[in-house]
């Protein structure tokens, strides 16, 4: 193959910006961890066919971040990158900043649209996909199966049990641990890969407001470190790991069934560390052959609330469709197990016996047609009865890369869901399922898929599947049509998107830029406070007088350094040792740094503050503060 890869920084606003997953409005964020990349491939043959792959972390994508980066691609290559060959993925880490939607419904829950995390989302793709672009060369691709072992529960296990007990036997606990690696190598030395594993990355729970990648970001994070990867200077690095999603719906990493129960408990920065690094275990293991080919990809946009379904892809063999979005009350429960949502207003999901007044008011107020759609679900939200609340059509693809098949969409498969979809592609192009992947999170977003026998236990996942009982089913027929026409050669109309909607959605109030003021006598970067001497090992901290780092997101150049005597920088916001907090007091920012010790050298050490403050002239006004460390 030929293969470029590349990666960027694309950290959205650390200060007041709400966060994707879990729709709790107080989850604002108040400084990072772990600073957002985006991670892309871009595959090719010798034929000219290309197909670009980005893992972003952040919550969701949207339509609205696909349509402005193709847009801006068109600018810069022309025709060659376009929506026919670009698939845009999120990680799907529920602590990352969120307002980047062109549809209502997710953006109520971040207070409106947040133009600079947007910009910033976008900014980075593009650049991660132009870095790709200059890396573009000869290369050799494999594939590895592997096992993630204790990575993950199945938070919706009874649901799971009603699949058909061959399907079960398939994954006993309710877990897909097969993980799957697309490794990339040139010269015989590996310089990067992507890796397909589905767990959500809900070890932060819904009370977390500091961006962190989650467990995926740390296991990219420490593969590229491992890798001699400086991700301060991330053009030219030499390796990029991608830890793309697979099909996590139903997966949790609270092996506990309650938020905070990951493997180091209430920890939730070091379970993410121990999933990640489980993770990154698993990207090693069995050679599976690949046939070879080139690079051949088909898509189509499917209006999802509205696909009549042939009853050779239902379980009763009948004909079934589909209908507008509607979303259940265990929807609005949330997923107990991970948190999130607001237990006050009393949803339930079904295995805690539903919402009775949800209940009987389907039974007076919902028309027969929806209750046949919708079967088993409490119906609760009606949001796609409402133009702009929610993402109705949506693309799907194939993609075939030397012979390993990619299928992609904007939805949440559960296990089963995702399992299903693989093998009837795998089953039309005649290939060994361990070759097809399932990714969801795909160029849009669409709530959940699960099985139709899943569904009707009406679990958070059944309550969130918005498009009725048989989306899944109607998801088959879709993919059973691109198999079809990628194997025999055929064209295909891809229809379209359903518009856009970008900008349309007012701004978040808190989004705006705001001028920033010091307190009386003091200037920005003034020290606060500082731990002027620590153990080797404990956490040094200090704080200082800050601007709004919205203002200035310092991308690809940080908010903070750690220096030591000889001026080497030894840690940054780039550095999992290192959090950045912010506070607002009134019209004035503070900023706290803590900087964990651990491996470091005895000695003085210089923590630096930097940022840029918007003055009253609109120019923004560079300052640095320095805050000095003795170690001992």
């Amino acid at each position: 193959m030929n293969v470029g890869r590349g990666m960027a920084d694309m950290t959205g606003e650390p200060l007041g910006a709400g966060e994707n997953g879990y729709a709790v409005l107080k989850q604002t964020t108040t400084g990072l961890r772990l600073r957002q990349f985006a991670r892309a491939f871009i595959f090719g043959d010798d034929a000219g066919n290309r197909v670009v792959h980005v893992t972003a972390d952040m919550g969701l994508m949207f339509q609205s971040i696909q349509m402005e980066v193709l847009r801006r691609l068109q600018g810069i290559f022309g025709g060659i990158y376009n929506e026919s060959n670009v698939l845009i993925g999120a990680s799907h880490t529920h602590v990352a900043p969120g307002g980047t939607s062109g549809h209502l419904m997710v953006d109520l829950t971040t207070l409106g649209f947040r133009p600079v995390t947007f910009e910033a989302v976008v900014t980075g793709v593009v650049k991660a996909i132009e870095r790709a672009h200059a890396d573009y060369a000869p290369a050799n691709i494999h594939l590895t199966k592997g096992i993630a072992h204790q990575a993950g529960v199945n938070r919706s296990f009874q649901a799971f049990k009603l699949n058909p007990p061959e399907e079960q036997a398939l994954f006993p606990d309710g877990v897909n641990p097969e993980s799957t690696t697309l490794h990339v190598t040139r010269g015989g030395t590996e310089v990067g890969f992507i890796n397909w594993y589905g767990i959500h990355p809900t070890t932060f729970g819904a009370e977390h407001t500091i961006i962190d990648g989650d467990n995926k970001g740390y296991a990219a994070w420490k593969t590229e470190v491992d890798h001699g990867v400086n991700h301060r200077e991330p053009q030219g690095a030499p390796f990029v790991a991608a830890f793309a999603m697979s099909a996590p719906g139903d997966i949790s990493p609270n092996m506990g069934l309650v938020p905070q129960s990951g493997p180091a408990g209430a920890d939730e920065a070091e379970s993410a560390r121990i999933l990640g690094q489980r993770q990154i275990d698993a990207t090693s293991g069995d050679s599976i052959a690949l046939p070879g080919g080139g690079v051949t990809t088909i898509h189509k946009w499917v209006d999802l609330s509205n696909v009549n379904i042939d009853g050779k892809f239902t379980p009763d063999g009948k004909p079934h469709k589909t209908g507008p979005a509607i979303l259940g009350a265990a929807f609005a429960a949330s997923s107990q197990e991970d948190g999130g949502g607001e237990p006050a207003l009393g949803f339930n999901e079904g295995e805690r016996v539903g919402t009775p007044w949800v209940q009987q008011m389907n039974k007076v107020a919902v028309p027969d047609s929806a209750r046949e759609i919708h079967g088993e679900k409490e119906m609760l939200l009606p949001v796609g009865y409402i133009d702009g609340l929610i993402q109705q059509t949506h693309m799907f693809s194939v993609t075939r890369i030397g012979g390993f098949t990619l299928i992609t969409n904007g939805l949440e498969p559960t296990t089963m869901s995702g399992y299903r979809m693989r093998r009837h592609v795998a089953d039309i192009l005649g290939v060994d399922i361990d070759t097809v992947i399932c990714q969801g999170y795909t160029n849009s977003y669409g709530h959940y898929v699960t099985t139709p026998e899943e569904y009707a236990h009406q679990d958070y996942e059944g309550g969130a599947t918005a498009f009725g009982k048989y989306t899944l089913c109607a998801m088959v027929s879709i993919y059973d049509e691109l198999a079809h026409c990628l194997k025999d050669g055929l064209a295909l109309d891809a229809g379209q998107a359903a518009g856009d909607l970008t900008g349309r959605i007012p701004p978040s109030p808190s989004g705006g830029r705001i001028l920033d003021s010091a307190p009386i006598g003091k200037n920005f970067g003034d020290l606060i406070d500082v731990t002027g001497t620590v153990s080797v090992g404990s956490a040094a901290v200090a704080s200082f007088v800050s601007a709004n780092p919205n203002n200035d997101l310092r991308l690809e150049d940080g908010y903070m350094l750690v220096k030591n005597e000889a001026g080497d920088i030894v840690s940054s916001d780039y550095d999992q040792g290192t959090v950045v907090e912010f506070a607002k007091d009134g019209i004035y920012t503070t900023s706290k740094v803590t900087w964990d010790t651990s491996g470091q050298k005895p000695g003085r050490y210089d923590i630096v503050m930097r940022g840029s403050a918007l003055g009253i002239d609109g120019n923004m006004h560079p300052y640095e503060g320095k805050a000095t460390v003795e170690l001992v």
